[in-house]
């Protein structure tokens, strides 16, 4: 199946537009889970576990593994492997906003997509289609752009104008137009930005929106919503991390990451 598959599939299965961020830090998980072998990876199945009806895809971002070296690297890998073996029809979307000349980037995606085998990744566009073409030629898998991050300083340059035009909106246009070409690209548009979402939408009215943001970060859900929906009310990944895996640290943190997990998917839906 190709990461669009999977994820219309789960979209309709779960009923649902939230994905779970598996931003796994050691210092945060229930101290119960240190005696375990590899304590992440019980963590992750964990929250996998109790969370595989409510959800379109889950997101690890890549650095949160990485800052651990050669184990935490294997903790993603078996993390990965977990959910494609255990929930075949959930995608994996590995954060890792990568990009550099053609032979790095070749090198990149590879990493991602031969060896942890997930179905897509984020990328920065900013080097230009001979940066992302590497990418963008694995056609079975979704590649995700970085277009208005959810960060609180990305004014600082993706509002600069050019040409009269805000520096995200010349972003949004790019990927149109390489998506006319690949048919597999994605953009990050963050939940803190409804009005900025609401234009980059109206550029591109088909293409479906990775939408970090929301809980800890404070993201206007309903604005988001009602400003990224498509018509077939589709369209958005939303995704939420640290308030659903962290939202308890008692032995009872999977059915807790559950309740969370619930509450946001319905919250989701109401506005939908």
């Amino acid at each position: 199946m190709t990461f669009f598959d999977k994820l219309n599939t789960s979209i309709k299965r779960n009923n649902s537009l939230l994905c779970v961020g598996l931003d796994t830090d050691l210092t945060k998980i229930p101290q119960h889970l240190l005696k375990e072998k590899n304590p992440i990876v019980a963590f992750n199945k964990a929250i996998i576990d109790t969370t595989a009806d409510l959800v379109c895809a889950y997101k690890p971002n890549i650095a949160f593994y990485e800052a651990m070296g050669e184990r935490g690297m294997m903790h993603l890998q078996k993390t990965i492997e977990y959910i494609q073996t255990t929930y075949p029809g959930i995608p994996v979307i590995c954060d890792s906003k990568r990009a550099d000349i053609g032979s790095t980037s070749d090198q990149y995606a590879k990493a991602v997509f031969d060896y942890l085998k997930a179905d897509a990744i984020t990328i920065y566009p900013y080097l230009g289609i001979d940066s992302s073409e590497p990418f963008l030629k694995y056609k079975d898998k979704g590649i995700i752009f970085l277009c208005r991050t959810s960060n609180p300083s990305a004014s600082e340059f993706q509002d600069l104008l050019i040409d009269g035009k805000s520096l995200y909106i010349k972003v949004a246009e790019k990927v149109v137009e390489w998506d006319s070409t690949y048919h597999n690209c994605l953009m990050v548009v963050g939940a803190t930005w409804p009005k900025q979402m609401k234009e980059i939408r109206e550029i591109a009215p088909d293409m479906i929106f990775l939408v970090p943001g929301i809980g800890s970060q404070g993201g206007d859900l309903k604005g988001t919503l009602q400003a990224g929906l498509r018509p077939d009310k589709s369209g958005l990944i939303i995704n939420a991390g640290r308030t659903i895996i962290y939202a308890n640290s008692s032995k009872n943190f999977a059915e807790k990451a559950r309740t969370e997990t619930l509450r946001l998917r319905d919250e989701i839906n109401t506005y939908r």
